[in-house]
Parts: structure tokens; C-alpha cells; sequence
């Protein structure tokens, strides 16, 4: 009815198939677009429609659920990004639904174009698959083993801390081998941690996965690996507040926790535990001595002590990224101000932002190297996975130095318009 109202060349609601073929080979793309989204149409014209020299009419077919997975064969190693980006998604949901009773050669070809994605050079490729099966029991597990050790984190990420897939063995492994910066943070983060794994993680001293694992009730910590912890955060001032948190600690482990924190933290350990009468009194002593340390240490600033240091010509990086590990904010922005030759409070609004690109500019114009400036947006600015900017090569800088300009400039006009 009034179809002498639909536009000329588009695809009528009833199809033959010798009709679709014929729009299939139409001179419109718009037309093969329209024919490429439909679900009633036969696999060979679809498959056809997959070699289509559009990308835009390839992306619709990637798309279609009906698509036989011969096409979804081709399109897998297709030249456009946003074709496999809309394929990943789309074989990426169907992978945890399928089961052994389905057809073996569907399973087969299904898991070929998981695999061929999963190694694809768009690390947006990769990411969509591991979040998609991140949870599956039936993903083949060199996919699986495969993603966990990809060197983006935004794709190592979902499956170190979800997949089921991983043992321990698998994990312990992993810790060894070394994977992405940050990803034996988020293993530290999995519903199940186990005393053996707890164990790797502590002994490869990476300290926000030591923070990590300490806030996770669900990871077992034995004795000897929480006195490793503890050892580790004598010098680690950022395991302070969840060392003092974790739940279970022995008497001893709080009395000597007590020997190094700040009062801020022994009022957590008296507040979180019950003490019994004489690490009460531990405590309490900790907590005098502290306030006179405290007192005696007025009289110098951060600030005094970061241009000491750097009149001193050690200031340098490792200086900068040790405190970094330590959780001391203050001299962290300190250091980067005096380094780069810019005010401290361009530097905290920069940190604060939570932006990969400003923390690698203000990382670039202190002269860190790119794998200080992925260190300090972990560990300082805590940027969120998805926004970090990683060295290129591992060793160089990914942004170009005018975008790196741009940001300092902007940063520097917002604090203008701040005071």
C-alpha cells in the first residue's frame, strides 16, 4: 500500500530472489545499505554483499545477525576498521551462547574469526572481544590466553580480572612473564584471589597491586606474604590506608604497622580492630611519638625539601617515581613543578583532571621518560584504563610535542580564570 510514496530505488518490503539480487548489484549504495540490514534474505546474497566496495554497506552486513559465517570469515581481515569493530561486537555476544550441540562446522568457522580478531591490529577490535567473552566458559583458551597477555591494558584488563578461564597456574605464570603495566593490579582485583597468587603478587613489588589486593576481602593473604606487605609499606606510604583496613590482622602485624604510620592511620587501626590491652597501648604510644615528630618537622615544607633536592642535582626521576609508589601527592606535584618550570598549581588542576594527555604533557615538559609519565597517571592521577596514553614502543612518547603544548596552555589559562 502507497508504495508510490517510497523514494526511488529503495527496497520494497517483499523480496523475491531474483528481485534481490537485482538490488543487490544497484547502482545506489544507499540501496545495498538498505538490502544489507534485512534478515530475510538468502546467504549467497548476503555473502555478496560482504565483497560490497562500500565500507559503509560491509559494516551493515558485519552487523547482520543472518550473515553466514563464510562472510563473517571474509569480513574478519576486512581493510576498514569500523567493518571488524561491528563484527567483533557481533561475534564477541554470540560466543558465551554457543554449546557443543550446535553445528561443529558453525562452531568451528565461529571460533576462527574470534581467534583471527583477537589478534587484530585495532586494539578497539581486541578490547570489544575480551570484554564480550570475559566471563565465557567456552571462549577456545588460546583467545583467552592470548588476550590476557595483549600489551594494551584496555584489552588485557577485562579478561585478567573476569575470565574463569584463568587458573592459577595460568596466572602465576603471567606475574612471571610480565604482562601489561597495571595488569597485575587488576588480577589483584579478581572475586577470587588465591594465598599462591597473593604470594606472586606481593613478591613482584608492584605497589598499587598490593594496594589492590589488600582492598579485596576475597583474596586470601597469609601470614608470611602480610609480613612481605608490611616490609613493602615502611617505605610505600600509599599501602598505609589499606593495610590499616584489611580485616583479620594479627595483633603483632598492627603493633608493627603502628611503628611507621602517620596518625591519621593509627586512629583507622584503633578504630577497625578491636585491640586487645597492650597493642592498645602500643597504639597509643605510636600516636604521641608521631604528634612530636610531626611538631618537629614544621618547620620545613614540602616544598623547601623538593628545591633542596633539586639544587642538589637529585631531583631526577627515580626521585619523583619512588614518591609516586609512596602515594606523596605533595611532592610528586612539587617536583614536576620545579622540573618543568611551572606552577604547582598548573601541575595539581593537570593531575586532578584525570586525562592521560595531560599527564603525559606535564610528565614530558618535567623531562620524565614516557614510562614515568604512564607511572604517574596509575599511580598519581589515577587515570582510568581506557584513557591512558601508553609509550609508543614502550620507551617513546605517543603524543606529538604540540599536542603536548596545547595541553600546558590550556592548563595554564584555567588557572588564570581560577585565581
Amino acid at each position: 500500500m502507497f508504495g508510490w510514496l517510497r523514494p526511488k530505488g529503495r527496497v520494497p518490503e517483499t523480496l523475491t530472489y531474483d528481485q534481490a539480487k537485482k538490488f543487490a548489484r544497484h547502482a545506489d549504495a544507499r540501496v545495498r545499505r538498505e538490502l544489507a540490514e534485512r534478515e530475510d534474505l538468502a546467504p549467497e546474497i548476503l555473502y555478496y554483499l560482504a565483497e560490497d566496495k562500500r565500507a559503509d554497506v560491509r559494516q551493515k552486513i558485519a552487523s547482520n545477525n543472518t550473515t553466514p559465517r563464510h562472510a563473517d570469515l571474509l569480513l574478519a581481515r576486512d581493510e576498514d576498521d569500523d567493518v571488524r569493530t561491528d563484527l567483533a561486537l557481533k561475534i564477541g555476544r554470540l560466543v558465551p551462547g554457543l554449546s557443543d550441540q550446535q553445528n561443529e562446522k558453525l562452531l568451528d568457522l565461529t571460533f576462527q574469526i574470534l581467534t583471527i580478531l583477537a589478534q587484530d591490529q585495532l586494539p578497539r577490535v581486541r578490547q570489544i572481544i575480551a570484554e564480550e567473552i570475559k566471563s565465557a566458559t567456552n571462549a577456545p583458551k588460546d583467545v583467552v590466553n592470548r588476550l590476557a597477555r595483549d600489551i594494551e591494558l584496555i584489552v588485557a584488563a577485562p579478561i585478567l580480572e573476569y575470565s574463569p578461564l584463568l587458573s592459577d597456574s595460568d596466572l602465576l605464570e603471567l606475574i612471571a612473564a610480565g604482562i601489561a603495566d597495571g595488569g597485575i593490579e587488576v588480577i589483584a582485583k579478581r572475586r577470587k584471589v588465591s594465598d599462591k597468587v597473593a604470594k606472586a603478587i606481593v613478591a613482584a613489588n608492584d605497589i598499587p597491586a598490593v594496594a589492590a589486593l589488600l582492598r579485596n576481602p576475597n583474596a586470601q593473604v597469609r601470614e608470611d606474604t602480610l609480613d612481605r606487605i608490611i616490609d613493602q609499606a615502611e617505605k610505600a606510604d600509599s599501602l598505609h590506608d589499606p593495610l590499616a583496613r584489611r580485616s583479620g590482622l594479627s595483633m603483632g602485624a598492627i603493633r608493627r604497622i603502628a611503628g611507621f604510620v602517620s596518625t591519621a592511620i593509627l586512629d583507622v587501626l584503633r578504630r577497625e580492630h578491636e585491640l586487645d590491652d597492650e597493642t592498645a597501648r602500643h597504639v597509643t604510644d605510636a600516636v604521641k611519638r608521631r604528634i612530636k615528630e610531626d611538631q618537629d618537622s614544621m618547620g620545613t615544607s614540602v616544598a623547601e625539601r623538593v628545591a633542596a633536592l633539586h639544587g642538589q642535582g637529585r631531583l631526577n626521576e627515580d626521585t619523583v617515581i619512588q614518591a609516586a609508589d609512596q602515594g606523596q601527592r605533595g611532592f610528586v606535584s612539587e617536583a614536576l613543578a620545579i622540573r618543568a618550570g611551572v606552577p604547582v598549581q598548573i601541575v595539581n588542576l593537570m593531575l586532578d583532571a584525570r586525562s592521560g594527555k595531560a599527564v603525559t604533557a606535564i610528565a614530558w615538559k618535567a623531562g620524565l621518560t614516557a614510562r614515568g609519565a604512564m607511572q604517574l597517571q596509575r599511580q598519581v592521577a589515577r587515570v582510568p584504563a581506557n584513557a591512558m596514553i601508553n609509550a609508543r614502543d614502550g620507551v617513546n612518547y605517543a603524543l606529538a610535542e604540540s599536542e603536548m603544548d596545547w595541553f600546558l596552555t590550556y592548563f595554564r589559562e584555567e588557572a588564570d580564570r581560577a585565581a
